[in-house]
């Protein structure tokens, strides 16, 4: 039994087979690092960036294609491949730079559909229409909420608010661009109550897709120096999984699970030691569905008496037809 809607399940249904996503690092840089809104970067951002660093290796995108995919063919069989631009703010520039890294991925074999990892405040019309002129078959615009606490977000340094999320979820849609909203558990300063209220702010926007994080502390960051001065305590993994678990009941049954959980990159953690058994987490998830019975969405006053049939990858949400 699938308990919630997982994005491979999704790229299933539309493909009718394995689709890997690819990291690709086009070198962008981010407004709340270069000086435009701050140098610090929010308070829990790895200073390095997530994903691959290749473009600090001078590996052109190409190269970097052909690596990650010859590699996921190895390991899984995998023929579909999503392009995941995921280093820093993959639309902060001119329209011509992002033009011209968005032209690259159009020859590249297997590409079926593209994950663009980015921040609301710098989305507008112009560049949403060059991301729907690429024309894939699956294409996710990953935008930085983490909390619809202004208060929270002014304290982690994100540099805008809640409504400029909300403002670019709307125009992404108007474009028929789906989002995939990152959100954050354990925040400094936010009770499970917060959390929750970030997920029902999720739920009432044209909002596709989610990605549920838990708080950990990375190497060289700000939250480092608030955790060693002793002015924050992440959570527990018991302490998260109660979060999962309300957030999860009440998340819209419509909205695509991208993850669940953070996965920190080698030598990266400075804590909570619990994140870095990633198998230990995983299986507690998956206990935490079974043991309590529960399924994405069971909470909220539509929901069905069973999980969904095309939580499962044969089936398809009513409405939606298969692309391919």
């Amino acid at each position: 039994m699938y308990r919630f809607y997982g994005l491979a399940a999704r790229l299933r249904q539309n493909f009718g087979k394995r689709v890997q996503k690819v990291p690709l690092d086009f070198g962008f840089s981010c407004p709340n690092r270069d000086g435009n809104i701050s140098t610090k970067g929010c308070i829990f951002c790895n200073p390095l960036g997530s994903g691959s660093g290749m473009h600090s290796q001078s590996t052109p995108i190409p190269e970097q294609w052909d690596f990650w995919t010859k590699k996921f063919t190895r390991l899984y069989n995998a023929k579909l491949f999503l392009a995941y631009l995921q280093s820093y703010t993959n639309t902060y520039g001119t329209l011509e730079q992002v033009k011209c890294a968005f032209d690259q991925l159009r020859d590249l074999p297997g590409l079926a559909g593209i994950c663009i990892g980015t921040r609301p405040d710098c989305i507008d019309a112009e560049k949403l229409q060059l991301i729907k002129d690429l024309n894939l078959k699956e294409t996710w615009l990953e935008l930085g909420l983490q909390s619809s606490n202004d208060t929270t977000l002014a304290l982690i340094n994100r540099g805008h608010d809640a409504k400029c999320f909300a403002d670019a979820v709307i125009l992404a849609d108007s474009y028929g661009i789906e989002v995939c909203a990152h959100v954050i558990a354990g925040l400094p300063g936010e009770s499970k109550k917060d959390f929750i209220a970030t997920v029902e702010f999720i739920n009432s926007l044209p909002v596709s897709g989610i990605k549920l994080h838990n708080l950990y502390i990375s190497q060289g960051t700000p939250l480092q120096e608030m955790y060693d001065r002793g002015e924050f305590t992440p959570f527990s993994m018991e302490e998260y999984l109660d979060m999962l678990e309300t957030a999860v009941s009440i998340l819209r049954t419509d909205i695509v699970v991208h993850r669940l959980n953070a996965d920190p990159a080698p030598g990266e953690l400075v804590a909570p030691d619990w994140i870095e058994h990633k198998r230990n987490v995983q299986n507690a998830i998956d206990m935490m569905f079974e043991n309590n019975d529960l399924w994405q969405g069971c909470a909220r006053e539509d929901s069905p008496t069973s999980p969904p049939e095309w939580f499962g990858p044969d089936h398809l949400p009513p409405g939606r037809k298969r692309k391919i």
